[in-house]
């Protein structure tokens, strides 16, 4: 699958059925020495980080990851989760 494959797909938390954004701008987080996905970088916008604490980013580790689907993007991710640009 290519990377533009995944750009339109809704991403979804499993942990809890939210929302977790858009793979419009979705970066790929790369191991530069094995060159294998470490997971994906993308702008969180959803009501799942709670009031007042929303991240511009999140990391989803590709272990997170459990189905790319035809519309949708299924991983699991607990709300402790890694967020950047708090």
């Amino acid at each position: 699958m290519r990377l533009s494959e995944l750009m339109g797909k809704e991403v979804i938390n499993l942990y809890d059925g939210s929302r977790v954004g858009t793979g419009r701008e979705l970066d790929l987080l790369l191991d530069p020495q094995g060159g294998r996905i470490l997971g994906f970088i993308m702008p969180c916008r959803s009501r799942w980080w709670g009031w007042g604490s929303e991240p511009r980013e999140v990391v989803i580790p590709w272990e997170s990851v459990r189905k790319v689907g035809t519309e949708f993007i299924i991983v699991n991710l607990n709300p402790t989760y890694t967020r950047l640009g708090d």
